[in-house]
């Protein structure tokens, strides 16, 4: 097996991975590995924009930037984490133009801001313009940037690897084994330090706004290497995907002037939230859609769906603020939303949950806090904990630029410190070649595609927006059965060329291994706390379960279940910030 050596090896090339990347390069070989090209990393879908108390469009400030997403978090969220993030926004933005991100402006020139579900001024009083954007194409555009400045910078690319497994020495990390997927051979990755960025895990769910790509590839490799996942019960479902599709309508519709419609042309979001109506969080507008439907009021035939009405906006401000919108309604809908109300359904979109961090993207190994040497993450894959039960629209690309950067400085620390590479383990390496042997040319068993759409099933209809107790253990009960069908499917394609059975089997194994994570964990939470909504403990219950989840898989494939506290420094100073009644 051929062996390469990178000072740092980076893998996963969204805003996370490239952000770290631009920080280290230049000093240090950084290498990013990336099962597809760059640029169709999942980071590009990102539509709304990214919030900063810029304060451009009115008054605005950093701490009642934290008060909301602390808010929105329902108090789930770590305060210093937060705190951490919402102070260094309005410098990162600024750094993400100077480094070339095209943002939209205003009159005067300077960057535009929009509002956004429930980011308000002054502690909660009315909406606020704190989300930056350019149109509704600010992934795109940020990733475009970064891209071009890390090869600018001379980052190495390795596109379309998929990675197996971490190379550990004893606790350590220091590489990773991958597979090129245009030959199906086998590389290992020798180097100092090792980060992930591999993005969140939406393709466990039948219905999703997330890519093709995004299977968790990176919560799977680190579960199985002892790491505990945190948190995992959290998975928010954005409340405008199209109808039947589950593609992406941007939260940003709504702040331009949307409104949400039953089927009787009512503005409902007044009943649920009268303070902020549709700019109310996610959680609060998905289970508000839903509710409307179970009590009969949803709209068409079947009234199965809400409307997203954008015709009270002018087809020139639909163009210029929303052309991806109007593009994606006029084509897979065949409205035209400066007409016609968008017909539209929640959508899984988003994990709080993943690979435990600090503020510096070191993983923490256990409840206790260990960090893992040599081993960081950021981005969708890990949890610093900023997002707690709920993220707030446009704080997830902020999420990515602040903590990619803080991990790759923290890295280019470590670097100092630590000039020799641990030497590597052979062990992995056989572990690696004889799994990917076993798959290789199976012609027994079930297709990938079979069990996949019964996990998908499986997730969709007993861990979705409303969980209950029967439902969720027969959703842990069926996805250990699960799991033992997906050791066993068929690969029957043997080529090497971009043999994309075999790697769809590989994503099957890491899908399952999660899913029982998040089942575990919301099966153990037994109340109601943002996107975990359970119809048999509906209230919110802090004095039992105002701490995290840590969900650990053993060696029999059990999943076991640890707490951890939440930081709750900001509301130790300022009773602001003390967990109450969440009310918009």
């Amino acid at each position: 097996m051929e062996i390469r050596y990178h000072d740092v090896v980076i893998v996963g090339a969204g805003l996370a991975g490239l952000r770290a990347a631009v920080e280290l390069s230049g000093e240090y070989d950084v290498a990013v590995l990336s099962k597809l090209h760059p640029l169709r990393s999942h980071s590009g879908a990102a539509q709304g924009g990214i919030s900063a108390a810029l304060g451009n469009a009115g008054e605005d400030s950093p701490l009642w930037h934290a008060y909301d997403t602390i808010k929105g978090s329902d108090y789930l969220a770590d305060q210093y984490a937060v705190q951490v993030m919402c102070n260094d926004a309005p410098r990162a933005i600024i750094e993400m133009e100077h480094l070339g991100v095209p943002f939209s402006r205003i009159e005067d020139g300077r960057i535009a801001q929009r509002p956004f579900g429930g980011h308000t001024r002054n502690f909660g009083e009315a909406p606020v313009r704190r989300t930056c954007y350019a149109a509704d194409r600010t992934g795109h555009v940020c990733l475009h940037t970064l891209y071009e400045q890390s090869v600018r910078r001379n980052v190495r690319f390795y596109d379309e690897f998929q990675v197996l497994d971490l190379c550990m020495a004893g606790d350590a990390v220091n590489g990773v084994v991958a597979m090129e997927l245009k030959s199906s051979e086998l590389v290992t990755f020798h180097a100092r330090a090792v980060m992930f960025a591999t993005g969140g895990y939406g393709k466990a769910w039948k219905t999703t706004s997330n890519a093709f790509a995004n299977t968790g590839d990176g919560l799977g490799i680190a579960m199985r290497n002892g790491i505990a996942l945190q948190d995992m019960e959290f998975v928010q479902f954005h409340p405008t995907g199209l109808y039947q599709l589950g593609i992406l309508i941007t939260e940003a519709a709504r702040g331009e002037g949307g409104i949400l419609r039953n089927g009787s042309g009512e503005r409902f979001m007044e009943r649920y939230a009268p303070s902020i109506k549709d700019l109310a969080p996610r959680d609060i507008v998905s289970r508000s859609i839903y509710s409307e439907l179970s009590e009969g009021r949803g709209a068409g035939p079947l009234k199965d769906h809400v409307l997203l009405d954008l015709t009270a906006l002018t087809h020139e401000k639909i163009v210029d603020k929303l052309p991806e919108i109007e593009s994606f309604a006029k084509i897979y809908l065949g409205v035209d939303p400066a007409i016609a109300p968008i017909p539209v359904l929640p959508t899984c979109h988003y994990a709080m949950g993943g690979i435990p961090t600090d503020v510096n993207g070191r993983v923490l190994g256990s409840a206790a806090g260990n960090e893992v040497q040599g081993f960081w993450a950021a981005g969708e894959v890990a949890c610093v904990s900023v997002h707690g039960a709920n993220r707030l629209g446009s704080n997830s690309l902020l999420d990515l630029i602040v903590f990619g950067r803080r991990a790759g400085k923290d890295i280019a620390g470590f670097l100092k410190k630590n000039v020799q590479p641990l030497p590597l383990d052979a062990g992995v390496r056989e572990r690696a070649r004889s799994e990917m042997a076993a798959f290789s040319g199976r012609r027994q068993g079930e297709s990938v595609a079979e069990v996949r759409a019964m996990l998908q099933a499986v997730m969709m209809d007993k861990v979705s927006v409303f969980r209950n107790e029967d439902g969720l253990r027969e959703a842990v009960r069926r996805l250990g059965e699960l799991r033992e069908r997906a050791a066993a499917v068929r690969v029957e394609d043997t080529t090497r060329n971009f043999n994309t059975e075999q790697l769809e089997a590989l994503e099957l194994q890491h899908m399952v291994n999660y899913s029982m994570a998040v089942a575990a964990a919301a099966l153990e939470r037994r109340e109601s706390r943002g996107a975990h909504s359970r119809d048999d403990y509906p209230r919110r219950d802090d004095e039992r379960h105002l701490k995290h989840s840590l969900a650990v898989l053993d060696a029999d494939g059990k999943v076991s279940i640890l707490e951890k506290a939440v930081d709750l420094s900001l509301a130790a100073t300022d009773s602001r910030f003390v967990p109450r009644e969440r009310t918009y």
